[in-house]
Formats: structure tokens, sequence, C-alpha cells
């Protein structure tokens, strides 16, 4: 609380009322970005959820596929056929906004092959090999979108939390403390005209009796 002897204007009572009104819609627009971060990070986080349903059973068949061809062909031909591949995935990066958040776009291109384009002659190949190839290629497909998925709920995650700490810097310390300048400022207005006005009366007393 100010000291007793400030002498405060109504200039400075508009600027505080100001300060309050810009404060209040401040906390009712973070208000409503945090709303709108929370309704996308749980919308998110149910694609998130199937994404990694689907990874762990993809990635158990297709353990279970290069398995089955080792056992058949052997290591060295699984390995061989690995090798006879010319082209490798590349993974392409960009981004798109979400309330204001930068999220990333991540992209795979030649995951996917026929069986004609993975290098290895498709006479004398086994079809184990190429049934561990497809699941493979398809592991590597959800492993690049849960990369994008899982850094899009970090990156609302971590906006969330800043947002809702400024959501609570506002309604619990700033707007307060504001709105107890201005309580002040009106109350010592009001002391300070009420003063004013005594003295004036004093004043006007005074003249009358010495005009007596």
């Amino acid at each position: 609380m100010p000291a007793l002897d400030v002498k405060p204007t109504r200039t400075e009572l508009l600027g505080i009322k100001k300060k309050i009104a810009i404060s209040e819609s401040g906390h009712e627009l973070l208000k409503i970005k945090m709303e709108g971060l929370i309704m996308n990070f749980f919308k998110i986080l149910d694609e998130a959820k199937v994404l990694r349903r689907d990874l762990a059973l993809m990635h158990e068949e297709a353990r279970q596929n290069i398995t089955i061809a080792s056992t058949v062909e052997g290591a060295l031909a699984v390995k061989t056929a690995s090798f006879a591949l010319s082209k490798h995935p590349e993974v392409s990066l960009s981004s798109r906004n979400i309330m204001g958040v930068t999220v990333p776009i991540i992209r795979g291109t030649a995951v996917r092959r026929k069986i004609e384009e993975r290098g290895y002659g498709i006479i004398g190949t086994s079809p184990y090999i190429s049934d561990a190839a497809r699941s493979y290629e398809k592991l590597l497909e959800l492993i690049i979108k849960a990369a994008e998925v899982e850094t899009t709920l970090k990156k609302l995650l971590d906006e969330i939390e800043k947002t809702k700490r400024r959501v609570n810097a506002l309604e619990f310390r700033v707007i307060p403390q504001l709105k107890e300048a201005e309580r002040f400022i009106e109350l010592r207005l009001e002391e300070m005209e009420r003063e004013n006005t005594f003295r004036l009366k004093k004043i006007k007393t005074k003249r009358e009796a010495a005009g007596a």
C-alpha cells in the first residue's frame, strides 16, 4: 500500500484503469488461447495413442517376419537383400501453425517400395524376405509419423504451461495489484477532496468573521 502522504492525480487514476482494462482483456484472450491449445492437445493425443498401439503391433510383426526370414533363408541372405537397396529413405521437414505454435510436419520419401524397387532380384528371393522388408517399411512410416505427432504434443504442452503461467500471473498478481492501487488512489483522491473542501470552508469562515 502506498504511503498516505502520496498525492495521486486523476490522470494517474485513469492510467491505472486503462492498465486494468488491458490486463483483463489480455487475460481473457490468453484463457481462450489456452482452451484452444488444450483442445488441440487432446485431439492429437488421441491420434498419438492410436499410433503408439500401431507401432507396438507393427514392431512385433516386423520382428516376427525378420525372424522367420532369417530362420528359413539364413541371416546372410537377409543381410545381402538389405544391402541391395540403392535408394534410401529420406525425411523432409516443414511446419504448420496451431494456435500460434509452430509444429513440425515430417514426411518420409522412398519409404515403402514395390518389390521390384527394393534392389534384390524377384526370382530366387524368398517371399519371407519380401514380407520382412514390407513390414519394416510400414514400421518406418509409423516411426516418422510418430516423431511428428510426439514433437507436436511436446510443443503444445510447453505452450499450454507457458500460457497458464501468464494467465495465473495476470489473474492472481497483476490485476489484483492494479485494482488495489486503483482503490487506494480513489480513496486518496476522495480524502484530498474532503480536505480541500474543509480548507475552503475554513477560509470562507475566517473571511466572513473578519468582515463582520
